[in-house]
Formats: structure tokens, C-alpha cells, sequence
């Protein structure tokens, strides 16, 4: 009887664990089958790796590859790594940084670590499930300043020689060809304070800028930037090969004029094309009387020139600037008359040159951006006013820039803001970058023409238009960055 009772006794435990054991079995079954049971796992456990297609930057070029490293893996695997191709290396894409995942390793070159380019960061589990493979991550940017940082020494200054860049650079802006005797302000670079600026070399900016076109609109500083770039792009070397296509845009010399309208350039090799064109308002200039060489000239505030408007969608990438002409002695002096709708301008308050500069700023940028949607390839810049550095007088009292130290005033920008308010305000909103380059270049004063000529010194000082090699290099370099 004793023995009896203990097997019965033994013998229920073990009935309840084989009862457990069975029910457990036939939850697990169901929950395996249970279409609703993957909606309480984590999100970050239900998505998968995203793609990584958007290295590619323009509809125009060949998509981009990413490849394992010796690997075959299936499109979803956690487990990725990215090889450049000599492409990716001098597109200036972002560098990536991956967080929270082991797994993924990327190749990252020098030439991408240095493209400038704003970095880009996107979180995700390396714990990923599979049946969701088309699902996305969102993408997180950070934006440089490239307008705060700071002047440091190069060696590795100038980017061209002022001696042999003849073809495409003004003799009045070659100091090296001038009886200057002091060029230490050629040998700095710019240093943003939160990315690195992108090493420039003239074959790969050539490649990258394959097919496309790049102009630059505006004022002589415009064609500082313009004549900054050929020497840039050529080394400074003779380039008989590089063609002269200004007539393909209407940029030909008229009759009795000093200089053509504008230039432009094509690199064969790339079909890379960098012109510029002569606008110092941005405004619509149409002489009253086209008979008369004489005649005043309306000046429409509210309309862009025919040349951008004719010519938009050719461009690929658009840099404008204005400012200097914007006072009472050039407007009249160039015999411009005011008009806006079409007739001549009533209103007294616009009529004053801040006011009229003003609104003609805010009426270019508005029309870009109603251009911009059928112009998806087009990257606009907007370039803030090169700083003039006349000390004690301006240009016709006596005012002059002689300091030949570099950095004398200080070499670093902390500010956040740009120093050109009219045009960081009239951005805002838009889908036209700024291309900051006064407050830096504010720091530069040694770096003008100065009182330095051909034939020896002048007696008038050019403290507004700049020494080549020299800053408008570097406002070259930030736009390049940001293309």
C-alpha cells in the first residue's frame, strides 16, 4: 500500500509537466502561424538595412555600386561594406557614419573624408528581420559652415602660377606680373571649423563636373571668380585644347565695345563648360532707344537678365553676385532709369539705392525658385559681397590698402551669421544657397591689387578687386565644396 501511494504521488508531477510540455507546444505553433504576432517586436527588430543608393547625386550620372567586400551576401544582409569607385571617390559625396552597428564597415577614402560635403547619419539594429525588406530609415543631415573657420599657412599655395595662367587671367590681376615685391598672402588656405574642406585637383573636379555647365553671373568680382576657376581647372598651363564656345551663348565683342559680354569654355575631354556673363545689378537692362548708343537704359528691378533667363536651362550649376554698382555715381553714370512692371519706377521709398538693391535681390531668388522645379539638375548659389579695403579715404579720396601682412587683423570667423544680411535674409526660404565669403575674406585686406601695376604703382589704389592665385581661390574651393 505504501508503495502504491508513492507512485501515484510520483506519477502526478509528471503528468502535469507532459500536460505543460503539450500546451506549450501548441501555443508556439500558433504563435508561429499567427499573422499578428510579428506587430509586438520592437520596430528597430522589424526593419531592414536601407539602401544605400542615394551616393548617387545627379539624375545625369551612372548609378553607383555597393559592393561587399569579397562577400556574396543577399540584398538584406546586416552586414555591408561599401567600395568607392574611382566615381563615388571625386563625386564629393558625404561620408557616412553608421551608428549602433557593428556589422557595417566603409571604406571611406581621403578624397571622400576631405569632400566637404556635409556627413550623413542614419541609425538602425543590426538585429533585422527579413520579411520586412523594402522598409526604410530616415536620414538625419548635418550642415557645414563652411563660412566659420579659420586662415591657416599651405605650403602647398598657390593652386596655379600667376606667371603662366595668361590665357584666361587679366594682366591688371596678375600681381605677380606687377612690381609687387611681397606675395606672402598666397600661401593660406581656409579651414572650416566643422568639416574639412576637399583638397582641390583640377582632373578630378573635371571629372566630376562631366557634361555640365557651370555659370557665373555678376559684377567684375564675378569675373574674378570666373577667370579663378580657368586658371584652377587649366593648372594655370596653356590649354589650347580647351575651346572657346563663347558664341554658342551670344558672349561675342560688339562694335565699338571695350570686351565681349561675357566668356565661356569648354573642356573637350569632360564637355565641362565655365562661363561667365556681365551683369552687375542682376537686373534687365534694355536701352530706351537701341539706335542710340547714348540713350538711357531702363533697368527693370523685378526681372532677371535675358541672358540667365534665356540660357537657364543649359546651366547645371549658377553662381550670382552683385553689390558694388549698387550706388547714385554708377547708376548714373551707366544713365539707368528705374522701372518696375514695365514702366519707369514711382515708388520714392524703392527709388533709394538699398531699397532698389533690396528688391531686386529678393526678385531674382523669387524667380529662381519658381524655375527650379523644372530644373531639377540646376544648383543655384547666391555669393555674399566681396569686402572693399579702403583705409583712410575711398577710392577717389585718397584711400588706400598698403598692409602687406597677412592676417594682421585676426584669422579666424566665430560669427554664425553672414556678415551680408541683405543676402543670408532674402535665402531664407529658398532653395538657392549661399556662398558666404565676406566675413572671411574680410580678413584679407593684404590681398587686393593694391596700388600695384604692370608699369609700376598707380596712383589711384585698387582695394576692391583681388590679387590672382588669391581669395577668390578660395571662395572657388567653398563653392566646389557645396556643389
Amino acid at each position: 500500500m505504501k508503495g502504491g501511494f508513492n507512485y501515484r504521488m510520483m506519477a502526478r508531477p509528471v503528468s502535469v509537466t507532459l500536460t505543460a510540455l503539450v500546451c506549450a507546444t501548441i501555443f508556439l505553433w500558433a504563435w508561429e502561424k499567427n499573422p499578428f504576432a510579428d506587430t509586438l517586436l520592437l520596430a528597430r527588430e522589424r526593419f531592414t538595412i536601407p539602401s544605400i543608393d542615394f551616393l548617387g547625386d545627379s539624375p545625369k550620372k551612372s548609378s553607383k555600386s555597393v559592393n561587399t567586400n569579397g562577400n556574396t551576401q543577399g540584398k538584406d544582409s546586416p552586414s555591408i561594406i561599401i567600395e568607392e569607385t574611382k566615381e563615388i571617390e571625386n563625386s564629393g559625396a558625404a561620408p557616412i557614419q553608421v551608428k549602433d552597428s557593428p556589422s557595417i564597415i566603409i571604406d571611406e577614402t581621403k578624397e571622400i573624408e576631405n569632400s566637404g560635403a556635409a556627413p550623413t547619419d542614419f541609425t538602425f539594429s543590426p538585429r533585422m528581420h527579413e520579411r520586412n525588406a523594402n522598409a526604410t530609415s530616415s536620414f538625419q543631415h548635418k550642415v557645414c559652415n563652411y563660412a566659420k573657420g579659420r586662415w591657416i599657412p599651405d605650403s602647398r599655395r598657390p593652386l596655379y602660377s600667376g606667371f603662366n595662367c595668361k590665357q584666361w587671367l587679366s594682366p591688371m590681376w596678375a600681381c605677380r606680373l606687377t612690381k609687387r615685391p611681397d606675395f606672402s598672402f598666397e600661401g593660406y588656405r581656409w579651414k572650416p571649423e566643422s568639416c574639412e574642406m576637399p583638397e582641390f585637383e583640377r582632373a578630378a573636379f573635371l571629372r566630376r563636373m562631366q557634361d555640365k555647365t557651370i555659370a557665373f553671373i555678376g559684377d567684375s568680382l564675378g569675373r574674378q571668380q570666373f577667370q579663378s576657376l580657368m586658371c584652377m581647372a587649366t593648372g594655370g598651363e596653356e590649354s589650347p585644347e580647351v575651346e572657346n564656345v563663347g558664341i554658342k551663348y551670344g558672349l561675342v565683342k560688339h562694335r565699338g565695345a571695350i570686351r565681349p559680354d561675357g566668356w565661356a569654355y569648354r573642356f573637350p575631354k569632360t564637355n565641362t563648360t565655365i562661363l561667365y556673363y556681365w551683369s552687375a545689378s542682376l537686373c534687365d537692362l534694355v536701352p530706351l532707344d537701341s539706335s542710340n548708343r547714348t540713350s538711357d537704359v531702363a533697368m527693370h528691378l523685378d526681372r532677371p537678365p535675358a541672358f540667365m533667363r534665356q540660357y537657364l536651362d543649359q546651366f547645371d550649376v549658377l553662381v550670382l553676385n552683385t553689390g558694388h554698382h549698387w550706388n547714385r555715381g554708377k547708376i548714373n553714370g551707366n544713365r539707368w532709369v528705374m522701372y518696375v512692371d514695365g514702366k519707369p519706377n514711382e515708388d520714392k521709398k524703392r527709388a533709394q539705392i538699398d531699397e532698389a538693391k533690396n528688391f531686386t535681390i529678393h526678385s531674382v531668388v523669387r524667380w529662381l525658385d519658381s524655375q527650379l522645379p523644372s530644373h531639377p539638375h540646376l544648383k543655384t548659389f547666391f555669393r555674399t559681397i566681396s569686402p572693399r579695403h579702403f583705409f583712410n579715404g575711398d577710392w577717389n579720396t585718397g584711400g588706400s590698402c598698403d598692409n602687406n601682412t597677412p592676417l594682421s587683423g585676426g584669422s579666424e570667423v566665430v560669427q554664425e551669421g553672414s556678415s551680408d544680411s541683405v543676402i543670408e535674409v532674402a535665402l531664407r526660404g529658398t532653395k538657392t544657397k549661399i556662398l558666404d565669403i565676406t566675413a572671411l575674406s574680410q580678413l584679407r585686406d593684404e590681398g587686393h591689387v593694391s596700388r600695384y601695376t604692370i608699369r609700376g604703382t598707380a596712383a589711384v589704389n585698387d582695394c576692391l578687386h583681388w590679387c590672382l592665385p588669391g581669395i577668390p581661390d578660395t571662395w572657388n574651393e567653398l563653392l566646389i565644396a557645396q556643389i
